[in-house]
């Protein structure tokens, strides 16, 4: 079987951010089968504006050759960054038909509202959001160990998302060439 090529979105771009850790630790953790490339955004430039510019071409490329995608964002105020609403909103085709698969992070509810509220909003791009999701709870509490969290459960959400995410990463990619 051919590896699925996943992107894995570091979403927030704030300087005491955990996001790079917690993609570390999902990196590490989703196993064989994947070829992983870490979209932080963080490090891209993007526009204000729906008419593209900064790194808009660069974010799409990436995006469009992926199988899957994998959003680690954090829960900001009940809901996801402003700096994520910017990347998807400043692409359209290369969301379509794409699995998109959640790794989340906050305080409580671990992230789960802003997913919540991600779900429709890639549904309206023809994006397939992926049932399972793994959900850190209180992520800035982990300890970090070569930069990655460690957290003490999640490993079963990460199989589980894997699963989901090579499933819907082979089907969709070959299903893909007939105008989805």
């Amino acid at each position: 079987m051919t590896a699925i090529r996943l992107a894995v979105v570091v979403a927030s771009v704030r300087p005491e951010r955990v996001g790079e850790a917690v993609a570390r630790w999902f990196c590490a953790q989703v196993g064989e089968g994947f070829d992983i490339d870490v979209v932080d955004l963080a490090t891209l430039v993007l526009p204000d504006a729906l008419d593209g510019g900064g790194d808009t071409d660069v974010l799409a490329k990436r995006i469009d050759v992926a199988d899957a995608i994998v959003l680690v964002t954090p829960e900001y105020n009940r809901g996801y960054p402003g700096v994520l609403k910017t990347a998807i909103d400043s692409l359209t085709t290369p969301w379509h038909a794409k699995p998109v698969g959640f790794v989340a992070y906050g305080g409580v509810s671990g992230g789960l509202r802003a997913v919540e509220q991600l779900r429709p909003v890639l549904a309206e791009l023809h994006a397939v959001t992926l049932q399972a999701t793994v959900s850190l709870p209180y992520a800035w509490d982990l300890p970090v160990v070569d930069g990655a969290v460690v957290p003490t459960r999640g490993a079963a959400a990460v199989r589980e998302l894997a699963r989901q995410l090579t499933w819907w990463g082979s089907v969709l990619r070959d299903a893909r060439p007939y105008d989805p």
